[in-house]
């Protein structure tokens, strides 16, 4: 068997055995049946009360014929309850030699791979819980382009933890809060009736449903949500500023260097947001500095292999009762046009977030939002989704003196530390305009900031502002913000002289895969980590420096259950051909993939446009069901294309693939804003334009199998023997 790519060395064996679980019932209105510790108090079922359960699963769970689906639904996974056993199987051998990357040149279509751990993405939470699990297995790193490629690459301004005398983590907790619009206080979730939403208006009497059968289960059972079941969902909070210090100590151990002041300690900075100076950094590529030692220290481990120029296409899973369970991945690899096929005991879903679904984002351009996409078609439970974070200042090339001589892939980001550091933001009139918004000035959380600036530009008629630093000292600058001066001046900017003309841009995505303490999911045998996953620390609007630490900690967090669920696991190597293969469509001929190809383009940009067009900072009820309208008419008539041209639900290429997860992530985030009534952080609607105290519930979208199936949405199961 290959394990990694490679010819074997010193192969090692990778122990193949399993064992029972028993069924979970978190207490939550998504009834995520299947999670052992998601963010919500749970209930061991014992006698008669736990069989009333059978009556959400049923709905939810309940699974249809292929044929009644489109392409745009797609996902992996089998009908057949997964095999539970106590006896080991032979080992697999798989190559343990020193290695960074394979390029897999040599492989064949149809190529299968085991290891015992699967990272999808290459980030910092990727790579940190790689070099863990590398302790006690082989490690598959899956990444889409190059292993530095990532946001984490592109993150300027730090990583927040209390490592002050004067800051305390109590500070930190109460700066998140305030910045998240106190979504994961722990009054938000008394209640704990949490609002469900599908994805299809078909499915709007079956929501209903769900809701009554919820609140009767609730009821039967006579379930007193008290305050430890209310405190876990905004237990995250206490865990990351808590845990926070340590995980930045491990990378300085890693080798990872940070800024120091004159008295030799971390220099730490100040962004919005926050009231103490915590940010550690490294100048303004701080991602950077990151993203250098954990790869530094993966390509020295002979245990983690690096698969680069894999896109991740869908998950594999199954039923095993009510449970989802996942078993890998299916990967093209991007550079042979080849299918690789990844069944792993554990897989780590550490794939960022989905900034290009708007035209200007700061995201790289792998953040499609691949990851949501795919955890969704595997019936993971989502949350959050409306709550999408524009940074307010993107550079604004229109604004540069020296425009660029092409259209950017992605803004160039211009860290919140440039505030934090004393950055005053004008008008074009040069008049000073964020103390009319907010009495923190330009110190505000991301939210207020963005809004400000989008209400002068439509008030003003003008398309970006200006943010000026230039009033202080010049050495401070360019010792500060080295990366951002640089690209500036190559446009014929000086900001030790010139502000700089900025925009708000896509940046963040605070919702994703529901995660619970441990990075856990409602699919067993699956866990998230860094932007893809939705923890409860963000709440609606996420504090700055947050997401580097949220990655850091959840990623650690996540290794000791992917341990114990490894060893209590099976690869049944009779399933290598148990889930249908995706299929490059070489056979449709050049002049049809170019065509398909050139359209997808076009449909992607339509799809920008429309999000922010209807689904940006300010929104309204008619706009956004309009987005829905359009959005949805925009899918099936680029499927039409497709199939016309010869394409079928089976075949997988870069682009349709990343714009299926496109379409897939925007309806969520459409969906999930027209069901919150009330303006929150990050999510501002003219209709309903005041906090709700009653309204102060996450968002959760629980994937419905009775649906208008289109490829971004279906699921794909394992053929019965």
């Amino acid at each position: 068997m290959e394990g990694g790519g490679a010819n074997s060395n010193n192969a090692s064996p990778v122990e193949v055995s399993c064992g029972a679980s028993e069924l979970r019932i978190p207490m939550a209105a998504s009834i995520a049946i299947g999670s052992s510790n998601l963010p919500f108090k749970e209930m061991i079922c014992k006698g008669q009360g736990c069989r009333q359960t059978s009556l959400v699963s049923g709905v939810t769970f309940q699974r249809f014929a292929q044929k009644d689906l489109l392409w745009s639904s797609g996902g992996a996974s089998k009908f057949l309850k997964v095999q539970r056993c106590n006896v080991s199987c032979s080992a697999i051998n798989v190559n343990s030699k020193p290695l960074g990357t394979i390029t897999a040149s040599g492989l064949r279509d149809g190529t299968t791979k085991y290891f015992d751990f699967a990272v999808i993405g290459s980030g910092v939470a990727g790579l940190r819980y790689a070099l863990e699990v590398a302790k006690h297995g082989t490690v598959a790193v899956i990444t889409k382009a190059e292993p530095h490629e990532s946001n984490t690459n592109y993150a300027q301004g730090g990583v927040s933890a209390v490592l002050c005398p004067l800051d305390s983590v109590e500070n930190h907790m109460r700066d998140t809060m305030v910045a998240g619009a106190y979504l994961c206080d722990e009054e938000t979730v008394r209640p704990i009736y949490t609002r469900i939403i599908c994805d299809s208006a078909v499915c709007d009497e079956l929501v209903s449903n769900i809701v009554v059968v919820i609140f009767k289960y609730f009821e039967a059972c006579q379930l007193n949500v008290d305050n430890e079941a209310a405190s876990r969902f905004s237990y995250s909070i206490q865990v990351v500023c808590t845990e926070g210090p340590d995980r930045i100590r491990e990378l300085i151990a890693m080798g990872a260097s940070f800024d120091h002041g004159e008295d030799g300690n971390l220099h730490l900075a100040r962004e919005g947001g926050h009231s103490h100076h915590r940010i550690v950094h490294a100048a303004d590529m701080t991602g950077r500095e990151i993203e250098r030692a954990l790869l530094e220290a993966v390509v020295n481990d002979p245990n983690i292999f690096m698969f680069e120029h894999h896109f991740a296409v869908d998950l594999l899973t199954s039923q095993d009762g009510s449970d989802t369970v996942c078993h890998g991945v299916d990967t093209l690899n991007t550079e042979t046009q080849e299918v690789v096929r990844f069944f792993s005991k554990v897989t780590l879903l550490a794939s960022g977030g989905a900034g290009h679904i708007y035209p200007s984002t700061t995201n790289p351009p792998v953040a499609t939002g691949d990851g949501i996409a795919m955890a969704h078609r595997a019936q993971a439970v989502v949350s959050n989704m409306e709550f999408v974070q524009f940074h307010p200042t993107a550079l604004a090339d229109e604004g540069l003196p020296i425009k660029p001589s092409k259209t950017r892939e992605n803004a160039f980001l211009i860290t919140e530390a440039v505030r934090g550091d004393g950055g005053i933001l004008y008008n074009l009139n040069m008049e000073r305009f964020m103390p009319l918004y907010d009495e923190r000035a330009e110190l505000a959380p991301r939210d207020v900031v963005a809004r400000s600036i989008d209400d002068q530009l439509k008030k003003r008629s003008e398309k970006y502002v200006l943010l000026d630093i230039s009033h202080k000292p010049r050495e401070k600058i360019l010792s500060h913000f080295p990366n951002i001066a640089a690209e500036c001046l190559q446009h014929g900017l000086d900001i030790t002289r010139q502000p700089i003309p900025v925009v708000p841009a896509a940046h963040y995505m605070c919702g994703g895969v529901r995660a619970g303490l441990q990075g856990e999911t409602n699919v067993r045998g699956l866990y998230v980590a860094g932007e893809v996953a939705c923890t409860g620390l963000h709440g609606a609007n996420r504090l700055a420096s947050n997401s580097l630490l949220e990655a850091l900690v959840f990623a650690r967090r996540a290794v000791q259950p992917s341990i114990d669920h490894k060893k209590n696991t099976k690869i049944d190597l009779n399933d290598e051909d148990a889930w249908g293969r995706p299929i490059v469509p070489i056979s449709l001929g050049r002049d049809a993939l170019e065509k398909i190809v050139k359209n997808t383009k076009e449909v992607r940009k339509e799809l920008q446009l429309i999000m922010w067009k209807y689904v940006g900072i300010v929104r309204s009820t008619t706009r956004l069901k309009t987005a829905e309208q359009r959005i949805g008419e925009l899918e099936l008539r680029w499927e039409a294309y497709l199939f016309q041209h010869g394409w079928n639900p089976t075949m997988v290429g870069l682009e349709a693939c990343e714009m299926r997860n496109l379409f897939c992530c925007a309806k969520l985030v459409v969906s999930s804003a027209l069901a919150r009534h009330e303006s929150r952080g990050l999510h501002y609607t003219t209709d309903f334009p005041n906090l709700e105290e009653s309204k102060r519930l996450p968002t959760v979208i629980f994937p419905c199998t009775r649906m208008n199936g289109t490829w971004s949405s279906r699921q794909l199961h394992k053929q019965h023997n």
